[in-house]
């Protein structure tokens, strides 16, 4: 009998056990793969439902990231408080937007120290945003098991407080982060002390953050506070007394004082305030615009050339010493022009050239510490038309406009400074029109949407009195009323504009939608 050749019956067996064990483990990992995909998002879910930094919605395109950051350090440094770890809460949050997960945990570290150091008592609820944030950091560093070991904690105090969700120091919190991110969430952190006062009425913080933000809000972005709609003046009182050892309330207090024409009674406030923290920066600020407002410029510039000393990068600081040499440029150009001597004039010269490049300084340099403010763009414009550098001032105007998250109050300053650029400065009152046009368009009541509404008025007027069958100028006067809504005049000019332009399309469709709306 010949050989028979065995080998491949044998091997087949084998062949199929390693075949099965390949997709089983194949199948294993999948299973794995499946269960942490799972209980990852799982996790996700829950850290969504944290109250904390990574959950209020602070929108990164509405601030400026490297200013914030160093905003926080800062305050890290001078702030003297018990809430002093709310910074450090912030910070972390700033620092995981960067990228530096090590920095932000070491930062809730700190964090977490403070409030050992003034929670003697171990109330759980002050650590609620500090083991939130730190759960969505390490959800970022792919650490799942630390971050679901935070969520279990923050689950944690919630039941050994066996009350309802909302807490006081919660709402607190988040009230100061959002009023140090950006002006444009004063609004929500309003509503959030409100709530956290609910909880706890007697509260000093809540209190202070509370007449703070209103205060804030009162003169927004150049916003006109009637007396008789003043509601921070009460509440900074009520935030003095029970918070007496804050002395930035106190200056707070004094500059709404001097908002309703009561600065001596608001002196005493600053006075107080200064005895009490001397060099603490954030007082400084509002003391020396105290005193700016008060023309007692050279006091101002004293007290701010402290506080710069001690925070060099604050675009705040500059920018004030900048309005203060902006200040004393104009009251010495009103004396000088006051006086009839030529010579003296000629003199004089030199000192207004040395005030106007010590503000232009200034204003740069508020740009260079703080790239998206606003208000600097525009006090840097015009204070270069003012040195007749309108290369430079049109450039200024035009980067500015150029920003993408302007809010209508900036838009509205904007155009009535741009407007007035191009009527006195380029001389094109074709364009100033423009400009104006658009100020007064923006219904916020300010000071620039009155200024834009009497530049309208009065060219219109002079448009009419040149010639008394000026349909453009019948048309400016109709535009004017039509948008502060005072239909029958606006019909009574646009008639008298097409009485002289019989023809004009533009006036014919105004007068139609004015007619259709009574």
């Amino acid at each position: 009998m010949g050989r028979v050749d065995l080998s491949n019956q044998v091997l087949q067996p084998y062949s199929a056990i390693r075949k099965a064990k390949v997709w089983y483990n194949k199948l294993a990992v999948h299973m794995i793969q499946m269960t942490n995909g799972s209980s990852k998002e799982t996790l996700k879910g829950h850290l969504l439902q944290l109250k904390c930094h990574f959950t209020w919605k602070l929108l990164l395109q509405d601030t400026e990231l490297n200013e914030l950051e160093d905003r926080l350090y800062d305050q890290q440094k001078f702030l003297v408080t018990k809430y002093k770890y709310m910074v450090y809460n912030f910070l972390a949050y700033a620092m995981l937007l960067k990228k530096d997960y090590t920095k932000a945990t070491t930062t809730l570290e700190i964090a977490e120290e403070i409030i050992k150091g003034n929670n003697p008592d171990g109330a759980g609820q002050k650590y609620l945003v500090t083991y939130g944030n730190y759960a969505w950091v390490y959800y970022y560093m792919k650490q799942y098991e630390n971050s679901q070991k935070y969520v279990d904690k923050v689950e944690q105090i919630y039941k050994e407080l066996e009350g309802p969700d909302e807490i006081s120091e919660i709402y607190g919190e988040k009230g100061w982060s959002l009023v140090k991110f950006c002006g444009q969430y004063y609004g929500d952190a309003k509503q959030c002390f409100q709530k956290a006062l609910a909880l706890d009425p007697e509260d000093p913080e809540w209190n202070s953050g509370y007449a703070t933000v209103v205060y804030r809000l009162e003169g927004f972005n150049g916003r006109r506070c009637l007396a008789s709609e003043c509601k921070s003046l009460e509440l900074l009182k009520n935030a003095v007394e029970k918070n007496p050892n804050d002395p930035v309330v106190k200056a707070l207090l004094a500059l709404k004082l001097q908002d309703l024409k009561r600065t001596g009674e608001g002196k005493r406030y600053v006075e107080e305030a200064l005895e009490q923290a001397p060099n603490y920066p954030y007082l400084l600020r509002y003391v020396a615009k105290f005193y700016r407002r008060a023309e007692m410029i050279d006091e101002a510039l004293r007290i701010l050339k402290t506080a710069v000393d001690l925070i060099p990068t604050s675009g705040f600081l500059h920018h004030q010493i900048g309005l203060c040499y902006r200040k004393k440029y104009f009251l010495r150009k009103n004396q000088i022009l006051g006086n009839g001597n030529n010579y003296k004039k000629r003199v004089n010269s030199e000192e207004l050239n040395g005030l106007s490049q010590n503000a232009l300084l200034c204003f740069e340099k508020t740009l260079e510490c703080k790239k998206t403010y606003v208000y600097a763009h525009v006090d840097l414009a015009n204070m270069y038309s003012e040195a007749q550098e309108y290369l430079k001032a049109e450039e200024t105007f035009i980067t500015v406009l150029a920003f993408t998250n302007l809010i209508d109050e900036e838009k509205q300053q904007i155009y009535y400074n741009y407007g007035y650029f191009k009527e006195y400065c380029m001389k094109s009152e074709f364009e100033a029109i423009d400009y104006y046009k658009k100020s007064l368009q923006i219904t916020v009541p300010s000071r620039e949407r009155e200024w834009s509404e009497r530049s309208l008025r009065r060219i219109s007027s002079k448009k009419i009195k040149n010639d008394i069958r000026d349909a453009k100028g019948y048309a400016l006067l109709g535009f004017v009323y039509k948008t502060n809504g005072e239909r029958n005049d606006a019909i009574n000019c646009y008639e008298k504009a097409l009485r002289y332009d019989p023809y004009n399309e533009k006036y014919v469709s105004e007068l139609c939608e004015l007619r259709l709306t009574i």
